[in-house]
């Protein structure tokens, strides 16, 4: 039987069809994705919106291709050209997942313990130090520590056409193995494209392995540069030296005992790339000099000072709090942690040469930035560790007072009328000779910086509540008295932190007698004795019957937080307050709670201010 032509084109199609289909699935299955990427390119579309799916470190496949505009640093090639503005992960997600696979001493920032054999070894390289050296000994300087960051940061994305970076790395007398880390944890921890060099800074070093040994060590190394100064001239002129011969569009500044942390390069340098005049610094975390635990020192605060120019912090503000992950703007740098262009540092004429050694120096710069047109914001997405030593095992190079020359010399340079606020805390002060500052009253005035006042009022805003310039009165004051047992008062008989405060015979009724028996309910809503300053009252335990011991003050609240209630006669401790008792007849005073019935919570106080009591919110109040 002939089958008509129009059939057989009509069979002949739908085997075309047929075989086109069978050709497709053979192929799909043979040579496609796997199940699992297959499953991922069905989600495309929710990739802008879920970059969660992106960043999420997976040890069990690679990273997938980045499918949006915002393209992940481990898919672009080396002469590949994007947009220096697009946002890519700069994350290196196949090293971090090698990282926490390593074991081994103090790997993941774990602690070192030093047993009882190891202890003389241990001292004497801690006398050379002021840290345990030998703990560091024992630890790889590759080691990995813990990413502490905020869990926002593993998903924050950074400009693709970010800066270079030069390090710069002073030291004097470095430990071996606490200097190698400090750089091996730069290297291992950052972008090859980002980082142009590591310039160590030599102070004229006197340990034999910090010179031929070191220079052997570092040879091999690419990027890795050394500076040696011949005669030692501190931290400050060592800076210097390492900025002076730096090539790269932007400075960072490290101490010699620190470790940097996961991807702590891109949040310090996408600041810069927006505005130059932006200097940034890390979050600083905290090895311990005792066994080199690595650990969060907080989740941040704002940079400042006291009148006497100590370093201190304020708390975040409100805006800050909400935006976790986000730079804020800080009034002080800590010290010697930080990122800023080298076009900026040089306008700004560096740090002052005529500050010697150390100190001074991050107020001196951070005064500069603001009131000369920069802008200084922390990190929380770069974290640095940092050792935080015992105690300083080296002089001053016989530069007398060095450090009172440098704070005379930022004060009178730049302070204008706040200078008076230090010389009233600082006396001496006055009469230092602070050198020749005709080139930085030039510089001053050259850039057209802004007065003091502008940085107090718009920078520093709140400083006056935390830290006046001048000490507001305290709240009570003099000897606290029982009533129900008026023989006796609180008597701390000059205990130190940790011991336990008591109650003994009231000294003005007992002549001759001795003990300390005088306090201060200050502003800071702390008790302390009125002749020293140093340790406050501080509760920290639940127990029915707490007792109170000294501890140094934080000025934080918390633990050490006091109030006086006039009414009820009662001293009471904490938010959730109990009264202050005690027990005449065992000499103990504690904290339980507070009942309106008992006798012994009344307390007879020698001096009560009403008139700042009024003030409690803000006892700031009467001085503003």
């Amino acid at each position: 039987m002939l089958i008509p032509k129009r059939k057989l084109r009509t069979i002949a199609q739908y085997c075309s069809i047929f075989t086109l289909i069978s050709l497709v699935v053979y192929t799909a299955n043979k040579f496609g994705f796997p199940a699992e990427q297959r499953e991922f390119s069905s989600k495309e579309k929710l990739i802008a919106d879920d970059w969660s799916i992106l960043t999420e470190p997976n040890s069990n496949r690679d990273i997938p291709k980045i499918l949006n505009k915002n393209v992940g640093i481990e898919n672009i090639q080396e002469d590949e050209q994007i947009d220096p503005n697009s946002l890519i992960d700069w994350h290196d997600w196949k090293k971090i997942e090698e990282d926490k696979l390593r074991v081994g001493p103090g790997e993941q920032g774990k602690a070192i313990s030093i047993s009882p054999d190891d202890e003389k070894a241990n001292n004497d390289l801690f006398r050379a130090n002021g840290f345990s050296g030998y703990a560091s000994d024992r630890i790889s300087v590759n080691r990995s520590v813990p990413d502490i960051r905020h869990k926002g940061c593993r998903s924050k994305l950074y400009k693709a056409g970010l800066p270079s970076v030069s390090v710069v790395i002073p030291f004097y007398n470095e430990h071996w193995t606490t200097l190698l880390r400090t750089f091996h944890s730069v290297i291992n921890k950052s972008p090859a494209k980002l980082l142009k060099e590591i310039i160590l800074v030599d102070d004229a070093s006197t340990k034999d392995f910090l010179g031929n040994k070191l220079d052997e060590y570092i040879k091999t190394m690419d990027k890795m540069k050394i500076v040696r100064i011949k005669e030692r001239s501190g931290l400050i002129t060592a800076r210097l030296a390492g900025a002076k011969v730096a090539t790269a569009e932007v400075l960072i500044f490290l101490d010699s005992h620190t470790e940097a942390n996961v991807n702590w390069l891109p949040p310090l340098l996408d600041p810069i790339a927006s505005d130059y005049r932006t200097a940034v610094c890390p979050f600083i975390d905290v090895i311990d000099y005792n066994n080199f635990q690595y650990r969060a020192q907080d989740e941040g605060a704002r940079g400042a000072f006291d009148w006497q120019l100590y370093y201190k912090r304020l708390p975040l503000l409100p805006e800050d709090l909400a935006h976790p992950t986000e730079p804020f703007k800080s009034p002080v740098m800590a010290g010697g942690l930080f990122a800023i262009s080298s076009k900026f540092f040089w306008e700004l004429g560096g740090y002052d040469p005529g500050l010697e050694i150390w100190g001074g120096e991050q107020y001196e710069l951070s005064f500069k930035i603001w009131q000369c047109g920069g802008t200084m914001v922390d990190a929380p997405c770069s974290r640095v560790g940092h050792i935080y030593r015992k105690y300083t095992p080296f002089s001053g190079s016989g530069r007398g007072d060095y450090l009172g020359r440098n704070y005379k010399r930022v004060a009178v340079v730049w302070m204008d009328e706040y200078a008076e606020y230090l010389y009233k805390k600082r006396p001496h002060y006055r009469d230092i000779d602070p050198g020749d500052i005709s080139e930085q009253k030039a510089l001053r005035e050259k850039l057209n910086c802004k007065p003091f006042k502008w940085f107090m009022k718009e920078v520093l805003f709140d400083l006056y509540k935390h830290y006046p310039p001048v000490e507001p009165p305290d709240f009570l004051s003099g000897e606290i008295r029982s009533k129900e047992n008026p023989k006796f008062c609180v008597d701390s008989k000059f205990k130190g932190a940790n011991e336990r405060i008591g109650m003994d015979l009231c000294a003005k009724d007992s002549p001759g007698s001795s003990g300390e028996q005088r306090f201060s309910l200050t502003w800071k809503k702390d008790i302390r004795p009125s002749r020293r300053q140093a340790v406050c009252w501080d509760v920290n335990s639940s127990e029915a019957q707490a007792p109170v011991l000294f501890y140094g003050c934080h000025g934080q609240g918390g633990n050490q937080y006091w109030s006086y209630d006039v009414e009820n006669m009662w001293l009471k401790h904490g938010v959730n307050p109990r009264c202050l008792d005690g027990n005449p007849e065992t000499k103990e005073l504690y904290i339980s709670k507070c009942d309106k019935k008992s006798k012994t919570q009344k307390w007879i106080v020698e001096k009560i201010n009403h008139e700042q009591l009024k003030n409690w919110d803000d006892p700031t109040k009467l001085i503003a």
